[in-house]
């Protein structure tokens, strides 16, 4: 195995069970349950198929000889009827009648729709599980006054708690996008060559109602309760850009939020998860880097680029088929769906381990609150006979004196310079009194606690998924 490349995806970051549904085992099992299904419909049509070729069928679905599959796509160079070569040869009984009526993308599309579907499925339940993570940090920390950042530059603050719901909006906005793709996600049937079902027409003797009623079949069969009204050879290829535009939105709201743990973590105001024995640095041996994060930032910027392959692949299709699409999406699609489960996974272990360090919080609100309640000081000096205008000039002029001597690592006295000016009539003591960083963060406490019931259901629905998962 060390000898060829091998995706990280598969080696480092997606899980388990999204390899597995990935794996061409699992797609020429999916495959085989397509032609089995068609040949019982067919069978239950009055096509000439017996019960017991059906059942052959069956019995054989995960009997798969993948060397003699490829030694047969080398001859035929056709993956399709390879593998219909191979089931019938596990089914030899069958043999005559695999794939009857049906073109390639029979096996290929319908496979396609039901992996990409469980694949949306296993994400949604990881997505719920970083907003479950999410919700109980905004809980905890929802009145816990922080530093609030413009630019990147101190503003007025806010809570921890708080900031935490902006993250949850973004993941919770995916949720509904991702809620819509799926409703949206429809079975392809067996439409014959150009969509124009005409091979059935021959078979079912022109009989229409035996075709809806086999399209029917198949689409229950496979969980699906209707098929795209009309089509080409294959289904509309708009629906692989829904899914990576809303794979890549996931990924947007991850590198947001994991961008600013890192921002947060150089401040040491908030931590990734680190364990008792990572090492952070091979040289540096004290640092503590967010690798989870920067991965997390990482992997979203390719997922970011990834969807742009759907988005060209779904402009290019030209009239009823082209094969330029294929290659493409082996690649892109399931590549881009491993990293959503990657980055999601991450997310879940980062959010379910993030530290907040209350004293550098603390410290740094501390720091800048002088400058952040002037405007509430102003406003209090004004209430016992101010002039607004000059308290204006004496708190600009105070503030810059202030900020000089910060920048000269003095620590802030911007209290004390005010309390010098007679005009502003405040003493140093008052001025301190008005400096409570809970008199400044606003409805922060009460913002989260709404958000929170609003989000309810939603988080209710992932209270059975794991809070912590393993890396």
């Amino acid at each position: 195995m060390y000898d060829k490349y091998e995706s990280p995806l598969s080696s480092r970051y997606a899980s388990d069970e999204m390899l597995r549904l990935f794996s061409q085992r699992t797609r020429i099992e999916t495959w085989r349950r397509l032609w089995t299904e068609l040949a019982r419909a067919e069978h239950e049509l009055g096509l000439p198929i017996t019960a017991e070729q059906v059942a052959e069928l069956k019995e054989n679905i995960s009997f798969i000889d993948f060397d003699l599959a490829s030694v047969r796509e080398k001859e035929v160079r056709h993956d399709v009827m390879a593998h219909i070569y191979a089931y019938g040869k596990a089914a030899p009984s069958a043999a005559g009648i695999i794939h009857l009526g049906a073109t390639s993308c029979f096996v290929t599309d319908n496979a396609d729709l039901i992996l990409y579907r469980d694949a949306l499925l296993h994400l949604r339940k990881e997505l719920q599980a970083v907003l479950a993570n999410l919700a109980r940090f905004a809980e905890r920390w929802k009145d816990t006054p922080t530093l609030g950042y413009t630019h990147y530059q101190p503003a007025q603050p806010v809570t921890v708690g708080k900031r935490a719901t902006l993250w949850m909006q973004d993941f919770l906005s995916d949720l509904e996008e991702l809620d819509f793709v799926l409703s949206q996600i429809k079975f392809l049937g067996c439409r014959g060559t150009t969509g124009t079902e005409a091979s059935f027409l021959e078979l079912f003797g022109g009989d229409v109602e035996k075709i809806d009623e086999m399209n029917r079949a198949l689409a229950d069969a496979f969980g699906f309760s209707e098929c795209y009204p009309v089509c080409g050879q294959t289904y509309p290829r708009k629906l692989d850009s829904r899914i990576l535009n809303v794979l890549s939105s996931i990924a947007q709201s991850a590198y947001r939020m994991a961008n600013d743990v890192r921002l947060l973590q150089h401040d040491r105001q908030l931590e990734e998860p680190f364990e008792e024995e990572q090492i952070g640095s091979s040289a540096m041996a004290y640092k503590r880097n967010p690798m989870r994060c920067e991965r997390i930032c990482s992997l979203a910027r390719f997922l970011m680029a990834d969807a742009m392959n759907a988005a060209m692949t779904a402009s290019t299709q030209w009239l009823e088929r082209t094969l330029d699409d294929s290659a493409n999406r082996r690649i892109s699609m399931p590549e881009g769906i491993l990293a959503a489960d990657a980055i999601l996974r991450l997310a879940q272990n980062v959010t379910d381990g993030l530290r907040v360090n209350e004293r550098m919080v603390e410290a740094a609100v501390r720091e800048y609150l002088p400058f952040l309640a002037t405007e509430n000081l102003l406003m209090e000096a004004v209430k016992r006979g101010g002039d607004r205008q000059q308290l204006h000039e004496i708190i600009r002029r105070c503030s810059m004196e202030a900020t000089a001597n910060m920048k000269n690592g003095e620590p802030c006295d911007l209290m004390q310079r005010l309390s010098r000016e007679p005009a502003f009539g405040l003493t140093e003591r008052e001025l301190n009194e008005l400096l409570d960083p809970r008199l400044y963060i606003g409805r922060c406490p009460e913002q989260v606690e709404r958000f929170l019931q609003k989000v309810e259901p939603q988080l209710s629905e992932a209270a059975e998924q794991p809070a912590a998962i393993e890396l």
